[in-house]
């Protein structure tokens, strides 16, 4: 995708769709508060350029020839995923600010984002003329979507904490990617 229009269209709207690493970023908003979430930001960015190059030159290539190592690794992330839901589910509020939802979580959680697959294998043209451009203007693209999902996340956080719903932060936070996770490890038995 060599537009830049509608690259910056594409990365914006699958980044600002609710994911694993969005519930993340908006449950630390919301527990730990905007200015506390920054350092998240750039722990998502590295996590998707990681993945991205990652995937275009090793992985893509290899689940293509190997449709097995395609299925381990959707249980490998599925199976991550429900073990963050777990440790957010048991978490009190409290301990969110205070360490749960850290940079390295939410590194991890990006790295292994299905997201990333579609941003390397469908999105960001790597391989194209320009293809560094590209892959900063989706790092500058990818940090403005986080920041809103922690201001999204710190003004509900603000809500139910005057509302006297602060404990349900966490749980919310886990129920949603719990989803994902499961959806992401039922999606092959649905076919």
């Amino acid at each position: 995708m060599t537009d830049p229009v509608l690259f910056a269209l594409a990365v914006l709207a699958l980044l600002a769709t609710p994911g694993p690493t969005n519930t993340l970023l908006a449950t630390a908003g919301a527990s730990g508060g905007f200015r506390r979430s920054l350092l998240l930001v750039p722990a998502e960015a590295a996590g998707y350029l990681l993945a991205i190059s990652f995937i275009f030159t090793l992985l893509g290539p290899a689940v293509a020839a190997l449709p097995a190592l395609g299925l381990a690794l959707r249980v490998l992330v599925g199976a991550y995923l429900l073990h963050v839901a777990w440790k957010l589910w048991r978490a009190a509020p409290g301990r969110l600010a205070a360490g749960l939802v850290t940079p390295a979580r939410v590194f991890l959680t990006t790295l292994f984002n299905p997201k990333a697959l579609v941003f390397a294998l469908g999105i960001v043209p790597l391989g194209a003329e320009g293809g560094a451009l590209y892959l900063a203007a989706f790092a500058l693209l990818t940090m403005m979507v986080a920041l809103g999902w922690i201001g999204v996340g710190a003004l509900l956080g603000q809500a139910a904490q005057s509302s006297g719903h602060g404990a349900l932060v966490p749980r919310i936070g886990a129920a949603a990617v719990g989803a994902f996770a499961l959806m992401l490890l039922a999606a092959p038995l649905l076919r």
